[in-house]
């Protein structure tokens, strides 16, 4: 959504835009249909496309238990599930949690992408320099997210 849309839009307006972006990308209805039946312009989420994971690891997951990973400081356009926050950090994978669907590619697309997840320990002095040490943060990642450390 454009910023000022997304602003003043209610929980549900906001979840209203993205099905009805969903169902003019899938071809449900066109754009010229909907505007039809809403009587005049409706605001779409954007992009309508987000960055495509190219090569992603077939077959294996790159890390293990006990490696030190470093969030890769991304800013893709569209839907990502990287918390900002942890975003250039360093922290311990903790958990392998199997193989899943991406869902940046999946929101905006009919492609379903599946790679390793994993259960990433960040220190919170890390992340927010806020003088608490020995406080922990464990954030589910997938693979394309991280890099060695």
């Amino acid at each position: 959504m454009d910023p000022a849309d997304y602003l003043t839009a209610s929980y549900y307006e906001r979840w209203l835009t993205a099905l009805a972006t969903l169902a003019v990308e899938s071809g449900i209805v066109t754009r010229a249909e909907l505007e039809e039946r809403a009587g005049g312009p409706y605001p779409l989420s954007r992009p309508g496309k987000a960055d495509t994971i190219i090569d992603p690891p077939v077959g294996r997951s790159r890390f293990s238990v006990g490696d030190r990973v470093r969030v890769r400081n991304m800013h893709p356009p569209g839907h990502t599930r990287c918390p900002g926050y942890v975003r250039g950090h360093v922290g311990v994978v903790t958990r392998c949690d199997g193989w899943f669907s991406i869902p940046d590619v999946e929101a905006h697309s009919v492609h379903r992408v599946s790679e390793a997840t994993y259960s990433v320990r960040f220190d919170a002095d890390e992340l927010w320099n806020d003088g608490q040490p020995g406080v922990t943060v464990n954030v589910d990642l997938w693979d394309n997210y991280l890099e060695p450390a």
